[in-house]
C-alpha cells in the first residue's frame, strides 16, 4: 500500500479534516513521500527520537503517533527536530500524525479507550472545540468508590509501576460514582463542562493548580491518570485497524511516567 493511500484512509476514517480549524498539530503525514510503499507500520504516542529509532529497528516503513514534530509549522530545523527528521529520512521512515482526531473518535479514540476499560456505557460526546469534540461522557455499568475506580486506572500501560497509587485522584465528588466524562491527555479545562453535564468525575491525565479549589467547589471527583497512559488506546486502535488492512504492525512503548 503506497503511504497517500494508507494517509488517504486514516483521514477518513478519524474525520481529520473536521479538526484543521481547531488542532494546532499538522495531522495527517508530517514527513514521508506520498508515493512511499508501506508494509510495515510502528505505531507510538510520541514521535520522540527513542521512538522513531525503535520504529527503524523494527523495520518499519512508517510510524504513526498520536504527538507528532509539527506544531503550527516548523520555523527552523534545529535541535530535537533536527535529530528527528534526519532519524526519520535516514531510516526512509514515513511520520503520520493524528492529534486531536484520536482524541475525539467515538470508537478509535483515546476517550473511547479509557471508556471502554472503566465501563462506560450510554456515551455521549463531550468536550468541545469549537464544532468537534475530544472526549466522552456516560455511566458506568455499576457505581464504584474512588478507590475501585483508581485501580482501574492504575492497570493502564504507561503508569508507573514503581508506586504503590500513581493515578492522582482529588476526591470531592459523591462516595458512589455513577456518570463520568473523559478528556485524555490534558483535559481538566473541561471540568465545568463534566459539571454541566452531571458528571460525579472527570477523568483526564494531567492536572493545573486551579483544578484542586474547582474541584472541590463543584463537588466533583477528579482523576489524574497520566497523560501518556490516557493516550496510549488510540494508537493501538489504528495498529488495529491497520492490521486488518493487512499491514504488520509493531507497537512502541515508550512511557514517559508523566
Amino acid at each position: 500500500m503506497k503511504l497517500s493511500e494508507y494517509a488517504r484512509r486514516l483521514d477518513d476514517e478519524l474525520d481529520t479534516a473536521a479538526y484543521a480549524d481547531v488542532d494546532a498539530s499538522a495531522n495527517g503525514v508530517q514527513v514521508g513521500p506520498a508515493d512511499a510503499e508501506i508494509e510495515r507500520v510502528a505505531f507510538a504516542v510520541d514521535a520522540a527520537l527513542s521512538t522513531i529509532e525503535a520504529a527503524s529497528e523494527a523495520g518499519a516503513d512508517a510510524l504513526v503517533v498520536h504527538h507528532g514534530i509539527s506544531w503550527g509549522g516548523i520555523d527552523r530545523v534545529t535541535g530535537s527536530t533536527y535529530d528527528r527528521i534526519e532519524a526519520l529520512i535516514e531510516n526512509d521512515l514515513a511520520l503520520y500524525v493524528s492529534h486531536l482526531p484520536l482524541d475525539g473518535h467515538s470508537d478509535l479514540g483515546n476517550a473511547a479507550g479509557v471508556a471502554d476499560a472503566v465501563g462506560l456505557g450510554d456515551r455521549e460526546p463531550f468536550g468541545e472545540i469549537g464544532p468537534v469534540t475530544i472526549g466522552t461522557v456516560g455511566a458506568l455499568d455499576a457505581p464504584l468508590s474512588a478507590a475501585s475506580l483508581r485501580e482501574t486506572l492504575d492497570g493502564f500501560d504507561g503508569q508507573p509501576a514503581d508506586e504503590a497509587t500513581p493515578t492522582r485522584v482529588l476526591e470531592f465528588g459523591p462516595d458512589e460514582i455513577e456518570r463520568v466524562a473523559v478528556v485524555t491527555g490534558s483535559g481538566v479545562d473541561w471540568l465545568d463542562a463534566a459539571v454541566d453535564e452531571g458528571a460525579d468525575a472527570l477523568i483526564t491525565g494531567e492536572g493545573k493548580g486551579k483544578v484542586y479549589h474547582e474541584a472541590r467547589e463543584a463537588g466533583i471527583t477528579v482523576f489524574l491518570a497520566g497523560h501518556y497512559a490516557t493516550e496510549t488506546f488510540g494508537v493501538k486502535s489504528l495498529a488495529s485497524l491497520s492490521a486488518e488492512w493487512g499491514l504488520e504492525t509493531e507497537y512502541v512503548s515508550h512511557p514517559t511516567g508523566l
